[in-house]
């Protein structure tokens, strides 16, 4: 029976050597910071629920520490990297230290805000150590750009770790939480130490995974329903009635909190994704 050699991940040696010969010095603006511990790029990895079938996106690859560790398990990876260095360097990185992977290994040089298709079989997964700074919006855009996505986990700043996976009535609760929940169920899945990253982050880490499910059975669109949960909480201490005054007049906003059987008052932490959908139906939209 033979048997295939798993990839050899990095250490901090190996991240910090990459990182000399490219000249790289971490950026803020982008979110670098670049983890330096095999242990948890596993764990990950684990947590993530990743099989052999998984056609797997990563976003901010970097210098490749979790794709090398995706490529122990996946069937395919699909790496979004923005900065070129980076991109560039990485086909290199993967077919020294996984060489028998590589072939199941993809990088994309785009900004995965703006990234409008992937190449290859449709992904069923999301896994990322995604930049803070802009790690809702990247999620929530590919969410809305895959629908092939059946699972994933990411690794974001620890409060919007929390944000992402609170649910109606947490303090917490809000836009991230009732967008997310459109598309999936979401569940915090651990928490990650500032010393497995070069550099160290100010800011503590946290783990969310997800699991996707049908988006609420509603005639709004999912942009109509977007805009009732943005006004809802552009002034958190507003009651219903009046934040979502910027979307109809009064009056059809009454109605449409009647209709949704929503008290007019009530604020929008209290209320679930369905709840919004239904106050979303009831508005009078223009095209």
């Amino acid at each position: 029976m033979s048997t295939s050699a798993g990839p050899r991940l990095l250490g901090p040696a190996d991240v910090r050597s990459l990182a000399a010969e490219l000249d790289l010095r971490p950026t803020k603006q982008r979110g670098q910071n670049f983890v330096i511990d095999a242990n948890t790029v596993r764990r990950i990895v684990r947590e993530s629920g990743v099989t052999e079938s998984d056609v797997v996106i990563e976003v901010g690859p970097g210098l490749g520490s979790l794709t090398l560790a995706l490529l122990e398990v996946a069937g395919r990876v699909v790496a979004i990297e923005v900065d070129d260095k980076l991109a560039a360097r990485l086909p290199e990185t993967i077919a020294t230290y996984a060489p028998e992977q590589a072939d199941r290994f993809e990088v994309v040089l785009a900004d995965a805000m703006r990234v409008e298709e992937v190449p290859g079989p449709p992904p069923t997964a999301l896994v990322a150590n995604l930049p803070y700074n802009v790690s809702v919006p990247v999620l929530l855009h590919l969410l809305a750009l895959l629908p092939s996505l059946r699972h994933g986990l990411v690794m974001v700043q620890s409060e919007v770790a929390d944000r992402l996976a609170a649910a109606p009535g947490s303090k917490v609760y809000g836009v991230p939480s009732v967008k997310a929940a459109w598309y999936a169920d979401v569940r915090r899945a651990g928490a990650i130490g500032r010393n497995v990253f070069w550099p160290a982050p100010n800011v503590d880490s946290g783990l969310v995974a997800w699991t996707s499910h049908e988006p609420p059975q509603t005639t709004a669109t999912r942009e109509q329903v977007f805009a009732v949960v943005d006004a809802a909480f552009a002034h958190r201490r507003k009651a219903l009635r009046g934040a979502l005054k910027v979307l109809a007049p009064a009056e059809a906003v009454g109605a449409a909190l009647e209709s949704a059987g929503v008290d007019p008052l009530a604020r929008g932490e209290s209320l679930t994704v369905e709840d919004f959908a239904r106050i979303a139906e009831g508005l009078p939209w223009t095209s």
